[in-house]
């Protein structure tokens, strides 16, 4: 089984003014100690694929430019993940991928269908199921807490 997600990493870092406090006797003094934080209106923003399975980590694909779209999905991460589970995890394996817009068009449906050993259609994954995908609950976190 190959668990798969994407995320959005912000380049320009996450900053949670939440967790900073400065003390200070006046503003002036609290913009001394580094109490202004300049946030960019539009940041720069990459997405990163990934897949999970038993013996590791398949290999990432960044997408750097544009939306991610049925046909680009196939083009730029299905062909990756094919190749690289069944490199890993040879002629018999599962391909998970959840319900967003570009895996469920029915493009992408059969693309996995005529290519994959088994995957899990979309009428068989279960909407809105985040606990599902161990990237979700684990591992993206991790990511996105170093890139800090």
């Amino acid at each position: 089984m190959a668990f798969s997600d994407e995320k959005y990493f912000d380049l320009n870092g996450v900053y949670n003014v939440q967790n900073d406090h400065v003390w200070a006797i006046s503003r002036a003094e609290a913009d001394r100690q580094g109490a202004i934080h300049q946030k960019t209106k539009f940041p720069t923003k990459v997405m990163v694929w990934l897949s999970v399975c038993a013996q590791g980590l398949i290999e990432p694909v960044i997408i750097e430019h544009g939306t991610m779209n049925a046909e680009r999905y196939i083009n730029e991460v299905l062909h990756i993940a094919l190749r690289s589970g069944n490199r890993m995890l040879g002629d018999d394996w599962t391909y998970q991928q959840d319900g967003a817009k570009p895996h469920i068009h029915k493009m992408v449906q059969k693309w996995c269908a005529d290519h994959f050993p088994s995957f899990i259609s979309k009428d068989r994954w279960p909407p809105n199921s985040p606990d599902l995908c161990p990237l979700d609950y684990s591992l993206w976190n991790e990511l996105a807490g170093s890139m800090d």
